[in-house]
């Protein structure tokens, strides 16, 4: 287990809280490329089968592409110009406006999850247990320096640091995982719970609250301390979430038939961090792990295999509106495989429309879909950079 004495020794023998440099290449040493940022056209990207495309965030020109074999995964850096691309080998700083990597790379076993929270940037492999933590806005030069911290074990795992330094990071082994740990800024413990079966996912709410799944609810994080919030049904699955500084809600999956090859569920969940209360809202429509989204007030936001976007008002637990987008359309068994996506920045949502081979921008204020451009190839992950 992860216990306080292991940790210590970890460090003590391996050196794994420490200060190190990711592997480079061409990469620059300028933290401020110099590229114009004009709000509402930061670029976007798209993964599709070989490589990823680059849009300019409001015409939905493209601005540049990069060929790249197998599937990858597109995480948002955290700043105004770079993503994170996960590979085979690791994790790759992508240059958004420059359409091109930067050879700043992260070697790392089975990438996985990369989160942003308050100034950093932080990558779990999955394939060793390792964290890696990022100052954000250093992401863009030659050799950002790095803190990286040993998991007691690899498995397929989450981290985010909080501004107070805390790092809150998933239990677990290849075989199972079973919780969340809390540690300090010195990397001791402060909390654990255990009590978070198939644990999965993470969100951060309003007031800096950490919300992560289980097959049995979820666990929050707040004030030095972990809650449980227990589904209202035996096996409640909640697995992918998204969270928003404007609300203490955070907006979640949920899937109750654990013997299901793929539940196609039509119910959301809104975990509430201030009174650690879980409702479930049924939406009409079936969605997937790619459908949720939060709009700039806090609104709740889900893609909706009806080909529409469903607002949430997450207080009042209630769709307030809808907006159609694309066509009706069905989630593949492979996950892996391409379905329609949703990416929110600010005002705008972008929405994926593989089967034809398009992508949608969608101006919220109006409910209305105000750009479309038509691809080479269908699209599979999007997101984009932060905008102003």
């Amino acid at each position: 287990m992860h216990s306080r004495s292991r940790i210590t020794t970890k460090v003590a023998m391996s050196g794994v809280l420490a200060s190190v440099v990711a592997l480079s290449g061409c990469g620059t040493d300028d933290s401020a490329p110099g590229h114009e940022h004009t709000p509402g056209a930061e670029p976007i990207a798209l993964t599709y089968d070989g490589g990823i495309y680059v849009l300019d965030g409001a015409s939905l020109d493209q601005r540049g592409e990069v060929t790249l074999d197998g599937f990858h995964r597109l995480n948002p850096a955290g700043d105004d110009d770079h993503l994170v691309v996960s590979t085979k080998d690791g994790f790759r700083v992508f240059d958004a406006y420059d359409a091109d990597f930067t050879g700043t790379d992260f070697p790392a076993a089975k990438p996985g999850h990369v989160v942003r929270h308050a100034g950093k940037t932080v990558l779990f492999a999955d394939g060793s247990g390792e964290v890696t933590i990022i100052d954000t806005d250093q992401i863009g030069t030659e050799k950002p320096e790095t803190e990286v911290y040993q998991a007691a074990a690899p498995h397929h795992g989450v981290a985010v640091e909080l501004s107070n330094g805390e790092l809150v990071l998933t239990l677990g082994t290849e075989e199972t995982r079973t919780g969340l740990v809390a540690l300090d800024g010195d990397r001791e413990e402060l909390a654990r719970n255990e009590d978070c079966p198939g644990v999965h996912g993470e969100a951060t709410a309003q007031g800096e609250a950490v919300v992560v799944g289980c097959q049995t609810g979820v666990l929050v994080y707040r004030d030095g301390e972990f809650t449980k919030v227990t589904s209202p049904t035996p096996y409640g699955r909640i697995g992918n979430m998204s969270g928003s500084a404007a609300s203490p809600i955070v907006l979640g999956d949920y899937k109750q038939d654990k013997e299901a090859e793929l539940e196609r569920p039509q119910q959301i969940s809104l975990v509430n961090t201030t009174d650690a209360s879980l409702r479930l809202i049924d939406i009409g429509t079936s969605y997937t792990f790619r459908s949720l989204g939060r709009g700039p007030q806090g609104e709740a936001l889900v893609l909706g295999t009806d080909g529409k976007i469903h607002e949430i008002d997450p207080v009042a637990g209630t769709v307030t509106r809808t907006i159609p987008v694309i066509d009706t359309w069905s989630e593949p068994l492979d996950w892996q495989e391409a379905r329609p996506s949703l990416f929110v920045r600010g005002g705008i949502a972008y929405v994926s429309d593989p089967a034809n081979k398009q992508v949608h921008r969608v101006d919220l204020a109006e409910g209305k879909v105000t750009a479309t451009a038509t691809l080479d190839a269908a699209p599979n992950e999007i997101t984009g950079v932060a905008g102003h």
